[in-house]
C-alpha cells in the first residue's frame, strides 16, 4: 500500500482523499465542457450529492437530540423514583433509633429549634413522641432532650401540661436534658419534668415574654406612600407597624404581656416547687449558664444525655421516639424558613413569644 493511501474501514479499500475527489470532478467538468447536456447532468448530480449530505447531517443531529431527550427523561424519572423511595422510607422506617427497642431502653424525644406549630418543634409532634415513649412497656424513663431558644407560648404550654400529666402518673421518670440552650418556652417545657439536667455551659432560663415590631409610620410619609387600612373596631389595627400607637393601646398590650408572663411564672413555680431559689431576678428574663442555674434551683444537676444514661439508667440503650419528618417536608420547611428570614417576612402564629432574642 502506498504512502498516499490509507485503509478505509467503511469501504474495505483505499480511502480517496478530498483532493483527489476534487481533481476528478474538475476533470469531468473539463471533459463535459463541450457537451451542455452532460454538464447539466454533472451539476445535477453534484446538487443531489450536496442535498444527500445535508439530509444525512440533519438525521444525525435529530438522532443526537433524541438521545439527549431520552437521557434527561431517564434522569428525571430516576430522581422522582429516588424521592418517592426516600419519602416512603422516612414515613415507614426512618426517624427512630430501634437499637435496644425490644429490651429495656431510655425513651428520648427531641426538642430542636424554635418552638412553633408549623416547625419541627411543634407541640403535636413532641406530645406524640412523649406518649409513645411513655406507653412503651420496656422504656425505663422518658427524656425530653432540649436544644431550643423557645418560641410559641401556646405550644410550650401544651407540652408542659402533657409532661405534668405523665409525670403525675409516677410509673417512670420524665427527665429534661438541656444541651446548648433551653431558654424561655423551652425551659417552660422542661420545668414540668421530674428533674432537669444541663451542661455547665448550657444557657438556661430567660423566663420572660417578648413582642417586637417596628414603627414605620414616618418612613412611608417620607417616601410618599399612603397606607390604606379599613377596620371595624377602633383598636383592630393597633399593632400595624405603619400606624401610630396610642398610649392606652400601649398600656393594654403591656397587660397582655404581663398576663402571659404571670402564666409562665406560675407554671414554673408549680413544676419546680421549693427547689427554686428566692431570687427576684429569676423571672426577669435573664438567662443563666447551667452552673449558675444549678445554684438558683433552675436545674437539678450538671450532666449530659450520655452521662445521665449511664449513671441514672444503668447504661441502657436509647431509643428516639420523636416522630419522623419526611425529607421533602423537612427540606421545604427549611427553605421556606430561610427565605422568610432573608426577606424579613418570618411569620409566627402568635406575635407574643417565649423566646430568646
Amino acid at each position: 500500500m502506498g504512502d498516499d493511501k490509507r485503509d478505509d474501514a467503511w469501504t474495505q479499500g483505499p480511502e480517496v482523499g478530498r483532493g483527489s475527489r476534487d481533481e476528478d470532478r474538475r476533470r469531468a467538468e473539463e471533459a463535459a465542457a463541450g457537451d451542455p447536456e452532460q454538464l447539466r447532468e454533472l451539476r445535477r448530480l453534484r446538487e443531489q450529492h450536496m442535498l444527500d449530505r445535508w439530509i444525512d447531517g440533519v438525521l444525525v443531529e435529530q438522532r443526537r437530540t433524541r438521545r439527549w431527550k431520552l437521557f434527561f427523561r431517564f434522569v428525571f424519572a430516576a430522581l422522582i423514583a429516588a424521592s418517592l423511595a426516600m419519602t416512603t422510607y422516612a414515613v415507614f422506617f426512618a426517624g427512630r433509633d430501634m437499637t435496644g427497642a425490644a429490651g429495656p431502653h431510655l425513651g428520648v424525644v427531641e426538642v430542636q429549634g424554635v418552638i412553633d406549630a408549623q416547625g419541627e418543634a411543634s407541640a403535636e409532634r413532641i406530645i406524640e413522641g412523649l406518649r409513645d415513649a411513655w406507653k412503651a412497656p420496656s422504656s425505663r424513663g422518658v427524656v425530653l432532650h432540649i436544644n431550643s431558644p423557645g418560641g410559641s407560648p401556646v405550644q410550650s404550654q401544651r407540652v408542659y401540661d402533657e409532661v405534668r400529666r405523665l409525670a403525675a402518673q409516677g410509673d417512670k421518670p420524665v427527665v429534661a436534658v438541656i444541651e446548648d440552650i433551653g431558654a424561655s418556652g423551652a425551659y417552660y417545657m422542661a420545668s414540668a419534668a421530674d428533674d432537669i439536667y444541663a451542661s455547665p455551659a448550657s444557657l438556661v432560663g430567660s423566663i420572660g415574654v417578648i413582642y417586637s415590631g417596628f414603627g414605620l409610620q414616618e418612613a412611608i410619609d417620607k417616601v410618599g406612600v399612603e397606607r390604606r387600612v379599613f377596620t371595624s373596631g377602633d383598636n383592630k389595627a393597633f399593632l400595624d407597624p405603619f400606624s401610630p400607637i396610642r398610649d392606652e393601646q400601649r398600656a393594654f398590650w403591656q397587660t397582655v404581656l404581663d398576663t402571659t408572663h404571670r402564666q409562665f411564672i406560675d407554671d414554673v413555680k408549680a413544676g419546680r416547687g421549693e427547689r427554686l431559689d428566692d431570687d427576684p431576678r429569676l423571672f426577669s428574663g435573664l438567662i443563666w449558664t447551667g452552673e449558675q442555674a444549678l445554684g438558683l434551683g433552675l436545674v437539678d444537676g450538671l450532666s449530659s444525655l450520655d452521662a445521665l444514661s449511664r449513671e441514672r439508667f444503668g447504661g441502657v440503650p436509647r431509643r428516639d421516639y420523636t416522630p419522623a419528618l419526611d425529607p421533602l417536608s423537612r427540606l421545604s420547611r427549611q427553605l421556606g424558613r430561610v427565605a422568610a428570614e432573608w426577606t424579613g417576612m418570618a411569620h409566627h402564629a402568635s406575635p407574643v413569644r417565649y423566646q430568646v432574642q
